[in-house]
């Protein structure tokens, strides 16, 4: 075996065993989670610690199923992220398409705003939205939630849909022109359509990002009727301790909309980023 042939068959097994054990690490917490989910409350807080449950326990999941808040929380979080991701979509797909067709002034300083405002985070912004909602009286309601959640979300969709946009061939634009389409109906009738996994992988990344926000949501909503899971899942800490089983089971609960989404919309999102990244 020359050396060539041997660095090339032990370096792809290398690279498969590190790529393993990343995938290893990045599960363990959620492994972890559910372990804990399944255990009470004298095994959560053994010592030395169980990396298996000696008796599955289901009273946590059981528990927190029979609280009403719980679906109190879920129905905030759905609101917030559905409207978060509609309004984000709405927003992003026609500013993304005129960036990506028309011939506008100073375009690589409006992309350059674009990245720098992408990378600003959240608890920079939230004291100015505060300031702002506060004085419109949008506070201590869903709709301010759902701006904030629009604000961080709308550079990333729009980055990735203009991408997607320029990869559509001019040709097919041209060519509905002529058959009569205005610039609204080559829109919606040709590059929708066309752009459809990137709009797919765009919509379920708007509502990951406000299914699991909370610093919005802690400054925004005072009143505990408008709370996010994110934000009920504090009840669980109180000063005379924490009920880690009921706060484990509650996370496995909020994580399984998260995951059907990943489950179902897998081939669309790997298919929408390849799209968005690459112009052709």
């Amino acid at each position: 075996m020359t050396l060539h042939h041997f660095r090339r068959r032990y370096g792809k097994a290398l690279q498969s065993v590190l790529g393993l054990v990343i995938v290893l690490v990045y599960l363990f917490p959620i492994y972890w989670m559910i372990t804990s989910s399944l255990k009470t409350s004298g095994e959560v807080f053994a010592n030395p610690p169980t990396f298996f449950p000696k008796e599955i326990y289901w009273g946590n999941y059981i528990s927190q199923l029979q609280n009403s808040n719980l679906y109190l929380y879920l129905k905030n979080s759905f609101v917030i992220s559905v409207c978060s991701m509609i309004g984000g979509i709405l927003l992003a797909a026609p500013a993304s398409y005129a960036l990506a067709r028309k011939q506008i002034r100073g375009i690589g300083v409006i992309m350059f705003a674009i990245i720098i405002i992408q990378m600003v985070p959240s608890n920079s912004l939230v004291l100015p939205l505060y300031a702002m909602f506060s004085k419109a009286c949008l506070t201590d309601s869903y709709i301010g939630v759902i701006l904030a959640n629009i604000t961080s979300s709308l550079p990333f969709v729009v980055l990735l849909l203009r991408t997607a946009f320029l990869n559509v061939p001019q040709g097919l634009e041209d060519a509905a022109a002529i058959d009569g389409c205005t610039n609204w109906g080559t829109f919606f009738r040709v590059m929708l359509p066309l752009t459809l996994p990137s709009l797919l992988t765009c919509a379920a990344f708007a509502f990951i990002f406000a299914w699991g926000e909370l610093l919005y949501a802690l400054v925004l909503l005072p009143n505990q009727t408008y709370w996010p899971i994110t934000l009920g899942m504090r009840t669980f800490i109180s000063q005379y301790g924490t009920d880690w089983g009921g706060l484990m089971a509650t996370a496995a609960i909020t994580s399984t909309p998260i995951l059907l989404i990943f489950i179902f919309t897998q081939k669309h999102i790997v298919g929408g980023i390849t799209a968005g990244s690459v112009k052709g």
